[in-house]
């Protein structure tokens, strides 16, 4: 009588894990295992009963390890290269999550924020949530992306200066002005001015009077020189709002309390960073 010696779905994991692997495709599984798309999905959804697997998107599955049981899932950071390869999209973590990697000591990020060249609707995973924001030109950035180690890897987050601009080109996935003001007074030190000025070309060019105002309001002049240089290449340089919104509706837009000549932006309000 011969013995059936495959492992089963739970030591599959269990071997992966040894491994320090955390992330698996459905058609690894079952060519590992020998068995059916059928049997796979059973067994898959068996093990997510269990919440020791979790499925975020289609034919692509992230084991939970025993430590993180309590959290429903691992962290973002342990499979969102394998996932955005398994989708076969360019990427960078970003935004306020990249703040956060860079030391931003402002109040903990609840998104892993990711920008990438595709519309993808938000993952829950666990206590987690991914949030992916569009971005069509992904290649035109690639100067700006860094290479970071992570638990399990390594993935792609955008530098200092790329992250500075994000924050003002996707205003509404970084909770508003006074927090972006905030982010920034704590990552602006660092920030490099010849390297901020050579990732400015795809970006609007409102994006970069509106970064340059804040920098200068937050005492960061020597950081934008260049900047000013590249916002001023085209003449003549139109006057924007700081803040669009606060002038949407003109019988109820605020009366500018100031207007900066040097950025040509319109200032209705005063950012107000937390100490």
């Amino acid at each position: 009588m011969m013995v059936d010696k495959r492992p089963s779905f739970s030591s599959y994991m269990t071997h992966l894990l040894s491994r320090g692997q955390v992330v698996f495709t459905a058609e690894q599984a079952q060519e590992a295992l020998g068995i059916s798309k059928g049997a796979l999905l059973d067994a898959a959804e068996k093990q997510q009963r269990r919440q020791h697997l979790i499925g975020p998107r289609r034919g692509f599955y992230v084991i939970v390890p025993p430590q993180f049981l309590s959290w429903g899932a691992p962290p973002p950071a342990w499979y969102i290269d394998a996932l955005m390869g398994h989708e076969d999209r360019p990427y960078y973590v970003g935004l306020l999550k990249a703040a956060e990697l860079h030391g931003a000591t402002h109040q903990a990020v609840m998104e892993f924020q990711v920008v990438t060249d595709k519309r993808m609707p938000r993952i829950k995973a666990g206590r987690s949530t991914i949030a992916f924001y569009y971005r069509k030109d992904m290649e035109a950035l690639a100067a700006g992306l860094e290479d970071r180690k992570t638990d399990t890897g390594r993935m792609k987050i955008s530098c200092l200066e790329l992250t500075a601009l994000d924050l003002l080109r996707y205003p509404h996935a970084a909770a508003g002005l006074d927090h972006i003001a905030t982010v920034l007074a704590d990552i602006g030190g660092g920030i490099a001015a010849d390297k901020l000025a050579a990732l400015c070309a795809p970006f609007e060019r409102a994006v970069l009077q509106r970064l340059g105002y804040l920098l200068c309001l937050l005492g960061r002049e020597d950081k934008v020189g260049l900047l000013h240089d590249r916002v001023s290449l085209r003449s003549p340089v139109p006057w924007v709002e700081l803040e669009p919104l606060l002038a949407a509706d003109a019988d109820f837009a605020r009366e500018p309390v100031a207007r900066d000549k040097r950025w040509h932006v319109t200032v209705r309000r005063f950012p107000e960073p937390d100490e």
